[in-house]
């Protein structure tokens, strides 16, 4: 996977060298040469992930850090620092300001390769969403794409994987002040925990004594529930073929053993920061796509979700030969609730009907408001006769109570007129509601608070 990647270092020669080793893989280089030309690169959007030199003059990289993860138009784009500082206490501070992973002078050809393109797969999963949610604020669906700099990364939910005792209560002593953890033995086990137990995170001990470590990262990727769920290797130094084996297979991030607490803590935090970014993304997009298709008084499906569906449930039902009946409803004199009591009782009648028209119908019967004081209700598998006893009990259910209005225990009477079709061999979306509808202008017609049927 290729990539935009910003190198930013004050010395010549080692972007030269950088430079030279991403081009060579295919990816697309642009250079700054200090932290302030690196930021505004950054906010005019000129790359995915940033290779940042931390001792620079005038703004070191680790400020540069800080400030990018401080932007909520920069926040997500990945950084890691490139520098010769290999203490643990500088991969803390490095982490503690937000990068995503450290390379220590002489930069390793492979582990620098391995590592962008890693960070490069989250990059685009978290431009989409972005996008996505960008695209929903711009059209009033949802508020803005959140910020993530307010999350602490704590109180995580952690499932640990480590069949050596003693490994296993070192890594829970480092973590338990600040996470709940949870610490899994058997790798099968643990996949299936991993699946079922909502956690935050897994982490993983490479050399598992029965079973292949890189087999369990594999198998949490491929699985629907675990795909997003972060997962940090804990590994030997010497292993280094495998550590840069499982980020080609999906890992978020690794730790070398003997374990630094600091830094096993800064890079959890880390992890746990982008995953509830992502979910909040998510989040709300979803929220977005409901709020498109659902009707936000009465929860109900809206107009636009019906138009979608109508048309494919009378092609199934077509294909199979089964009946499909549709019902159109209207409150009476709704008009007169408005004037008399005002908009707010009017949608407090609007709310209560739909809650009684979703008690009394089916489950696989689709209730749609059509806007205003008219509604859809969309019955597969229903021949007219059945529609029938179904729009009475309805109908029935509206009229046997009256609807409070206030806190004051006032009611009103609410009555409404039902017209129902049974799907033609046309099976027309269209010619399917009109017929509904000319049923229901005739119930209106002879009095209201009835129901009509549709001739065949």
């Amino acid at each position: 996977m290729t990539a935009r990647v910003l190198i930013v270092d004050d010395l010549a020669p080692n972007v030269k060298l950088l430079q030279a080793r991403l081009t060579a893989e295919y990816f697309e280089v642009i250079t700054a040469s200090s932290g302030l030309e690196a930021l505004e690169l950054c906010r005019a959007d000129r790359c995915d992930i940033v290779l940042l030199d931390v001792m620079m003059p005038g703004m070191d990289g680790f400020e540069v850090c800080r400030r990018l993860k401080a932007d909520p138009s920069t926040v997500h784009i990945p950084v890691v620092m490139v520098t010769a500082l290999d203490q643990a206490a500088d991969r803390v501070r490095g982490l503690d300001a937000g990068a995503d992973d450290f390379l220590t002078k002489p930069v390793d050809e492979i582990a620098l390769i391995a590592r962008v393109r890693s960070l490069a797969r989250i990059k685009v999963i978290l431009d989409e969403l972005r996008a996505r949610a960008n695209t929903s604020a711009n059209l009033g669906i949802s508020q803005a794409p959140p910020q993530s700099a307010a999350d602490a990364g704590e109180n995580g939910r952690i499932l640990l994987v480590d069949d050596t005792a003693s490994s296993a209560s070192r890594i829970v002593a480092a973590l338990r002040d600040l996470h709940d953890i949870d610490v899994e033995s058997a790798p099968q086990e643990a996949l299936f925990r991993a699946a079922e137990g909502a956690y935050d995170m897994v982490a993983v001990s490479l050399n598992l004594g029965e079973f292949d470590a890189l087999r369990l990262c594999s198998q949490l990727r491929s699985l629907e529930r675990t795909r997003a769920l972060p997962i940090l290797l804990i590994a030997d130094l010497d292993e280094r073929t495998r550590i840069l084996r499982a980020l080609d297979l999906g890992v978020n991030d690794y730790i070398t053993r003997p374990i630094d607490h600091n830094e096993l803590i800064a890079r959890v935090r880390s992890q746990l920061r982008r995953k509830r970014y992502t979910d909040m993304l998510r989040d709300n997009l979803q929220a977005a796509m409901e709020l498109a298709v659902v009707d936000p008084l009465t929860g109900l499906n809206n107009r636009r979700y019906l138009e979608t569906h109508l048309a494919s449930l009378l092609d199934q039902a077509a294909y199979k030969g089964r009946p499909l009946s549709l019902m159109a409803l209207d409150i009476d004199h709704f008009k007169k609730v408005n004037d008399t009591y005002g908009h707010d009782v009017g949608d407090e009648v609007l709310a209560h009907f739909a809650q009684r028209m979703k008690r009394v119908v089916r489950d696989a019967d689709l209730v749609c408001r059509m806007g205003g004081e008219e509604f859809v209700i969309v019955m597969p598998e229903t021949p007219l006769a059945v529609a029938a006893k179904i729009a009475e009990r309805v109908r029935a259910a509206i009229q046997s109570e009256q609807f409070h209005i206030d806190s004051f225990g006032r009611t009103i009477p609410v009555t409404t007129s039902i017209g129902i079709a049974e799907r033609g061999a046309d099976a027309n979306a269209d010619a399917l509601l009109r017929r509904a509808d000319k049923a229901l202008y005739a119930s209106k017609s002879s009095g209201r608070n009835r129901v009509t049927a549709a001739a065949a």
